[in-house]
C-alpha cells in the first residue's frame, strides 16, 4: 500500500511539472510572442523566460536552487556555459543560474514538443546532429548571437545519458566554439537534479538543488589543436566536483 501511494504521489508530482511548464506559456503567451518577433527583443524574452517561466517551475515544484560561485560573470561579456545534463529541470535551472542572457544550442527534435517547441525553435540555435550542413550552420548562428553580446549554453554530453552513467563523454562543439570566438568557458555542476527530478516518470521529490559554478577556463591563447585538452579539462572539473560531493550515478 505504501508503494502504491508513493507511486501515486510521484505521478502527481510529474504531472504538476508538465502543468507548470505549460501554464506560464499560456498565461503570458502574447508577451512571449511579441518578444520573439525580433532578435532585438531577445533580452526581454530572456527576462520573461527566466522570471516568469523558469522560476515559477522550480519554486512551484518545491525545488530551491542554492548556488556556490567560484567566480562571477561580468555584465555585457559573452561566455560559453556548459553543465552536466541529468534532468529536464536542467534547462530551468540554467536560466535561474545566469542573469546574463544566453542562447541555448539544442537538439532540433525538441521543437516537436507542443507549445514549448514553438518558442524553442524561435529563440534557440537548433542542431540536427545527423546533418553536417546543420552542424556547420550552428557556428554561423553562434557568431551572430555573440555579436549581440549574448552568451551561449551547451550541454556537452549531447543529451541526458543513461541512468547508470555518472558523467557522459563530452562532445567537441562547445569547446571548438569557445576557442574559435575566444570566449571563456564556465563549467557548471548540477549536483542534485538527478536525485530530485530524474528522467523516469515515477520519480522525484522536492528539495534543494545545489549548483557549483567552477572557475572559468580562459581561451584567449588557445588554438584549434587545444580543443581536446580544453574539453577534458572542463569535464574533469565537473567530474571531480561530483565525486567530491559524493554524487552517485
Amino acid at each position: 500500500m505504501l508503494l502504491f501511494f508513493t507511486k501515486l504521489g510521484q505521478a502527481v508530482y510529474r504531472i504538476w511539472f508538465y502543468t507548470l511548464v505549460a501554464l506560464p506559456i499560456v498565461i503570458f503567451l502574447p508577451f512571449l510572442f511579441i518578444a520573439t518577433i525580433s532578435e532585438r527583443t531577445y533580452q526581454q524574452f530572456y527576462w520573461l523566460a527566466r522570471n516568469l517561466w523558469a522560476k515559477p517551475i522550480l519554486f512551484g515544484m518545491g525545488l530551491w536552487p542554492k548556488i556556490k560561485w567560484q567566480q562571477r560573470m561580468k555584465n555585457n561579456k559573452s561566455y560559453m556555459l556548459v553543465a552536466n545534463h541529468t534532468s529536464m529541470i536542467d534547462i530551468m535551472l540554467m536560466l535561474y543560474v545566469s542573469k546574463n542572457p544566453f542562447v541555448f544550442v539544442g537538439k532540433k527534435e525538441l521543437e516537436k514538443i507542443p507549445l514549448f517547441g514553438f518558442f524553442y525553435k524561435r529563440v534557440c540555435i537548433l542542431v540536427d546532429r545527423d546533418n553536417l550542413k546543420s552542424r556547420v550552420e550552428v557556428y554561423k548562428q553562434v557568431q551572430h548571437r555573440l555579436n549581440q553580446n549574448l552568451s551561449i549554453c551547451i550541454f556537452p554530453e549531447g543529451g541526458i545519458p543513461e541512468k547508470e552513467v555518472f558523467l557522459g563523454k563530452f562532445k567537441d562543439g562547445a569547446f571548438r566554439i569557445a576557442i574559435t570566438h575566444k570566449i571563456p568557458v564556465i563549467p557548471i555542476v548540477f549536483l542534485d537534479c538527478k536525485e530530485h527530478f530524474p528522467w523516469e516518470f515515477f520519480s522525484g521529490y522536492p528539495g534543494t538543488l545545489a549548483v557549483q559554478v567552477e572557475n572559468f577556463k580562459e581561451t584567449a591563447i588557445l588554438e584549434t589543436e587545444d580543443i581536446r585538452m580544453l574539453r577534458e579539462e572542463v569535464r574533469n572539473s565537473i567530474y571531480n566536483t561530483l565525486k567530491e560531493k559524493g554524487i552517485q550515478s
